[in-house]
């Protein structure tokens, strides 16, 4: 098992941000590592989603949402071919805070070819980071806009 965790603090309410997060259709225009995403944020719904892992490397998955509580937190599951050989269950957790929101981003990844990736997963650490960073700077200006 390897787990990835990062965190953000956005300067922005949950609810912002959990839109932002779920607007799966604008994500082309702001996200370097999910740079298309299509389907709905409702538990038992697939999802599409492609990745950039490099400058010209791309993955597609179909993860399909376990949890989605509006404001607060959404799970989901991404499976390679068949239960137990690479699994990942991706979550965003969302905190009101005084200060906006933090936002804990993790994956858990399983399965027997979760040891062998290793070090091929530190991209992905990567990816996570430059997600949080561009989901921090889209939600604080559409947060200013409103204000």
């Amino acid at each position: 098992m390897r787990i990835i965790e990062t965190n953000v603090t956005i300067s922005a309410p949950a609810s912002l941000v959990w839109d932002t997060l779920v607007g799966f259709d604008s994500y082309a225009e702001w996200n370097p590592f999910m740079v298309k995403a299509a389907g709905r944020a409702e538990p038992g719904e697939r999802l599409a989603i492609t990745l950039r892992q490099s400058d010209t490397r791309t993955m597609s998955f179909k993860p399909k949402v376990l949890i989605a509580e509006p404001g607060r937190h959404l799970r989901w599951i991404g499976r390679l071919l068949v239960p137990g050989i690479f699994d990942g269950m991706h979550e965003f957790l969302l905190t009101e805070t005084g200060e906006g929101t933090t936002l804990d981003h993790k994956e858990t990844f399983s399965g027997v070819l979760a040891t062998l990736m290793g070090s091929k997963l530190d991209s992905t650490a990567l990816g996570f980071e430059q997600f949080n960073q561009a989901l921090k700077s889209r939600a604080e200006t559409l947060h200013s806009a409103t204000s």
